[in-house]
């Protein structure tokens, strides 16, 4: 399975998501899965690379042209795809994926995900999504959903199109075993006159 992975490529974060992100990657590799990322060899996307480069396994990197300035792409991709922007980079890494997992990161973190939570909402693809709650990072973002769900700007279908999570054998567990089901979500808007 080609696992997507979103995060933070700053290295001046706690170390204590840098260790948990490798140890992913070295699961991720051990099960026998690629990673697909956005090239990084730093944050926790080259903390994942790291793991699952040290277990062997195999790494599909994604990255804009103009990134590739020395240090700031991991060296020890099995593979690398070169883009003219980073909305050919988001498409080439949705294309090549089977499941996607968020783990910490800032705003190009979550304009990922939001985008392919988004995709999966519309019914543009049925792969599982997941996000790694480490430390309780994301305990606000799962808030604003349930929030949202409350207000009446999600359905309560809509919370079921991702998982969240603490551990990486809980991710891995969910995406081995995820039996998607056809998604319709563009039934919400039946019945809407113009």
């Amino acid at each position: 399975m080609n696992i997507c992975l979103y995060g933070a490529s700053s290295n001046t974060i706690d170390k204590k998501y840098i260790g948990l992100t490798e140890e992913f990657g070295e699961r991720l590799a051990e099960r026998g899965h690629t990673l697909v990322y956005g090239a990084g060899a730093g944050g926790l996307m080259g903390a994942e690379a790291r793991g699952v480069y040290k277990e062997g396994g195999k790494i599909i990197g994604v990255a804009p042209s103009f990134f590739y300035v020395v240090g700031i792409l991991f060296e020890g991709c099995t593979e690398m795809v070169y883009t003219e922007t980073m909305r050919e980079r988001k498409a080439i890494m949705e294309q090549k994926a089977d499941a996607f997992v968020m783990v910490p990161g800032g705003i190009g973190t979550f304009d990922e995900f939001f985008e392919i939570l988004t995709l999966k909402q519309l019914g543009r693809h049925n792969k599982p999504i997941a996000i790694f709650n480490q430390n309780g990072y994301y305990d606000s973002i799962t808030t604003l959903l349930e929030n949202a769900i409350k207000e009446g700007f999600m359905t309560e279908k809509n919370r079921e199109l991702l998982g969240v999570f603490k551990t990486s054998e809980e991710i891995l567990s969910y995406f081995e075993n995820y039996k998607g089901e056809e998604i319709n979500s563009l039934s919400q808007f039946k019945g809407i006159k113009e």
